[in-house]
This record gives C-alpha cells, sequence and structure tokens, in this order.
C-alpha cells in the first residue's frame, strides 16, 4: 500500500469541494444538514481562502496507490493561546477507514507542522473522538490534554509535537 499527501493546488480546489460533500454528508448524522434542490450540500465556507490567504492555511489530500483516499484542511494560528495548528477539518473516505490510512496522515501532518496543535470534533461524533484520542494519544505518547467548549460542549485536544522523547514510536510512509 503506497501511501502519499500532497498539497492541494488552486487549479485542482474542485476536486476538494467534490470531496467536500462526502464529508458534509457524514455530518447528517450530528448537525441539520440539508441538500439543495440540485443535491448538494452548501459550500463549505472559507474553502476559497486555503488558495488565497497565503502562508497561514493548508488544504492537503491524501492517496492510497494513487487513489483519493482523503482531505485535510491545516490552519495556522496566529497569535491564538489554543496553538499554533488547527485541524480544522479532516476526512477519510469509508472504503480506507480502520486500514491505518488515517493515522498515517494525521501523524504526517503533525511531522510537517511541529509545535502546539488543537484538534476538535463534535461532541456527539463518537467515532471521530475515539479516532482522535487513539492517534494523538499515539503520537504524544498519551501526553496530551482535552477541555469542552463552554458554548457548544464540543472537545478538544491540546498537545505539542515537539517531542523530548525520541522513543516515541510514529508510523512513517
Amino acid at each position: 500500500m503506497e501511501l502519499g499527501i500532497e498539497l492541494v493546488p488552486k487549479e485542482q480546489k474542485q476536486m476538494l469541494n467534490r470531496l467536500m460533500q462526502f464529508y458534509l454528508y457524514d455530518f447528517t448524522r450530528y448537525l441539520e444538514l440539508q441538500v439543495d434542490r440540485d443535491g448538494l450540500f452548501p459550500a463549505y465556507p472559507g474553502l476559497e481562502a486555503y488558495w488565497s490567504s497565503g502562508t497561514n492555511k493548508f488544504p492537503y489530500v491524501f492517496t492510497v496507490d494513487g487513489n483519493i483516499a482523503g482531505f485535510a484542511l491545516v490552519d495556522r494560528l496566529l497569535r491564538d493561546p489554543e496553538g499554533q495548528f488547527y485541524m480544522t477539518e479532516f476526512f477519510v473516505m469509508q472504503r480506507y477507514r480502520r486500514s491505518g490510512v488515517g493515522t498515517w496522515a494525521a501523524h504526517r501532518l503533525f511531522d510537517m507542522f511541529p509545535g502546539d496543535w488543537k484538534v476538535s470534533q463534535i461532541r456527539a461524533n463518537l467515532p471521530a473522538r475515539s479516532f482522535w484520542h487513539r492517534v494523538i494519544g499515539e503520537y504524544t505518547g498519551g501526553d496530551f490534554k482535552e477541555r469542552f467548549n463552554t458554548r457548544q460542549g464540543n472537545p478538544s485536544q491540546y498537545f505539542s509535537t515537539i517531542h523530548s522523547n525520541p522513543n516515541i514510536n510514529r508510523m512513517k510512509k
């Protein structure tokens, strides 16, 4: 299984727009999302900024054997006390879930952006919460904190990808 991760160039942003439809469909379990009369979910707000904001937003796609397997949107947080990087969105196609692809992609992104991270989930999305606890726990050796947003009740994990322990085992390509 050949795994890859790359920035999505502006010329391919429509591909990410289309993948976002699958991602939003997954969220219909937890949010009141509806499709329009054309059968499409609303456009993801702020997606265009991933190609126009300079060096603060990073759209990635991951592949398995050259096939698209998912995507991630990473934001650099400027002067934010909650961290330097935020995993804004993260999606793995159904076919590749529970195969290690999501873990590999998350760990690669953590490696690519060393610093303090924040990852959030919708409180009711128990599979995502379980995934992130495991993935972050493996990456950090269990060294992360979790806090809940006081307004929405959604959990966020906070951790650093700058390790003092070189023996932490991480999945590599």
